[in-house]
């Protein structure tokens, strides 16, 4: 069984990650985290740099779970690349964290999370952070 999470460095992808970790334990299951950004930005705080990428790495270790970390180059969709890595990882699950949006934002920029719950051929966790309970 594998999980797969699509994983930024945000409030929302914490709790993605955090709950993806506890999914990927009850169901002893595979994790596969998926770190990809469109680099539509100068500065791409969504992509993790080489020390985050070694906490996550620590973080994941220390878990227990069995794990393998995607971090995709910018210009790659980050919908496209969570559901290209559930599907060739067969997952049962997906896992996303959800942020709030302006309905301008949405229909400018599209969504990610939208993509993902529309198209995935498994079912999609999708949660809140903490904050916007």
């Amino acid at each position: 069984m594998t999980i797969v999470v699509g994983y930024i460095p945000s409030e929302e992808g914490e709790a993605a990650l955090a709950t993806a970790i506890d999914e990927a334990q009850r169901r002893n299951a595979r994790l596969v985290v998926v770190n990809s950004s469109k680099g539509d930005q100068l500065v791409d705080d969504r992509l993790i740099d080489a020390k985050q990428y070694h906490e996550l790495e620590a973080r994941l270790t220390q878990s227990g779970v069995d794990f393998w970390i995607e971090r995709k180059p910018q210009g790659i969709d980050a919908a496209d690349q969570i559901l290209q890595a559930a599907e060739a990882q067969r997952a049962q699950l997906i896992v996303i964290g959800l942020r709030k949006r302006t309905a301008m934002g949405k229909f400018l920029m599209g969504s990610v999370a939208q993509r993902v719950l529309l198209q995935a051929g498994c079912p999609v966790l999708s949660l809140k952070s903490s904050n916007d309970w």
